[in-house]
């Protein structure tokens, strides 16, 4: 088990996350007493797509490429269009998701970012949500998809929208209290 204040999570994004989906579970996480690191592919700031058109600058603490699972209890998937379907063939974001993954660390993901879930094929046999425009992808991985605000499935956590943050994140913080989970390859 670990307590939220004595955890380290991740976000990785590139240019395109959803404003929110990145900030909302940041800023909580944080106040909440975690230390949050944000990765991008070349470790620069990033600019968020705000709903119709192009956010803010969020900061960025370090390379995709420089992440290393070990150092984290969780790692946070914002979506967007943009973001997660530049990083799905990021080999870099590939890596770190397959090995909190295969660490059975916390994956969470929110609206779009399952995609990188699914190219991981981490969802065979799991129950999982995302937003409606990419449910088909998640169910052709294999998962049983369903409308709910979050889902969990032993330790992977996903949610539909924006509007689902706040259970999203009270999630995270839980299944960090949870601890590791030790969990069989997608079927």
């Amino acid at each position: 088990m670990a307590d939220i204040k004595n955890s380290r999570i991740l976000i990785i994004a590139t240019n395109g996350f959803e404003q929110k989906e990145l900030e909302v579970p940041r800023d909580k996480l944080r106040e909440a007493g975690a230390k949050v690191d944000v990765a991008s592919p070349d470790g620069k700031a990033i600019m968020g797509w705000d709903e119709k058109d192009w956010g803010s600058e969020a900061e960025v603490d370090l390379k995709i490429a420089d992440a290393r699972s070990g150092d984290y209890h969780a790692l946070v998937i914002p979506g967007g269009v943009l973001n997660p379907d530049k990083l799905r063939v990021d080999e870099d974001a590939m890596r770190v998701v397959k090995s909190f993954l295969a660490e059975g660390k916390i994956v969470a993901a929110v609206c779009h970012g399952p995609w990188l879930l699914v190219q991981a094929d981490a969802l065979k046999g799991r129950h999982a949500t995302s937003y409606k425009s990419i449910r088909k992808d998640v169910e052709n991985a294999g998962a049983h998809w369903v409308d709910e605000e979050v889902v969990v499935d032993n330790g992977i956590i996903t949610s539909r929208n924006p509007g689902d943050l706040d259970a999203f994140t009270s999630k995270i913080i839980e299944e960090i209290g949870e601890g590791r989970h030790q969990r069989q390859a997608a079927e």
